[in-house]
């Protein structure tokens, strides 16, 4: 017969088992226990080392909370990173991102990339064509450019995304 000692710590140890195999993600919050913090999203940029416009666009990017990691091109190589990641040359701009799957290419609003990690379309990615005047990064004056964000999937095929 089992001792009581040994009785008790198994089913200790069952019930232990068991509301951990039930906990949901949040519970340890809501029991005021601390968990960890969501882990920023990573984005690759792809840039000239020359481009100021694209380090703006880098610093907003990261003031949205994205964990940014910059890789300068030559313009040859950033050309066809672009083609690879299909991008067509009427999607282009002076730098090309990539987050979660997805391809930012241009002066994308922060707000309009986190719109579609939330979202999770079945789009290749978005793009803000050329340079606007007054997009994230192209502040420059007074004049701002009425310009559309654009979704983009493989085929090439684009529509609006947002419009700023």
């Amino acid at each position: 017969m089992p001792r009581p000692a040994t009785l008790i710590i198994s089913l200790f140890a069952l019930v232990a088992t068991s509301v951990a195999a039930t906990s949901r993600p949040g519970d340890a919050a809501q029991q005021g226990r601390p968990h960890a913090a969501a882990a920023k999203p990573v984005m690759q940029v792809y840039k000239s080392p020359t481009c100021g416009c694209c380090e703006k666009w880098v610093e907003h990017v990261k003031a949205a909370g994205f964990d940014v990691r910059v890789v300068d091109l030559d313009e040859g190589k950033l050309d066809a990173q672009k083609t690879r990641l299909g991008v067509g040359p009427r999607l282009q701009s002076c730098h090309t991102a990539t987050v979660n799957g997805y391809v930012v290419e241009g002066h994308v609003p922060a707000p309009d990339i986190l719109r579609m990690l939330k979202e999770k379309p079945a789009i290749v990615g978005i793009a803000a064509p050329g340079m606007p005047r007054g997009s994230p990064g192209m502040e420059m004056g007074a004049t701002k450019d009425r310009y559309d964000v654009v979704s983009f999937d493989k085929s090439g095929a684009s529509k609006v995304y947002a419009s700023h």
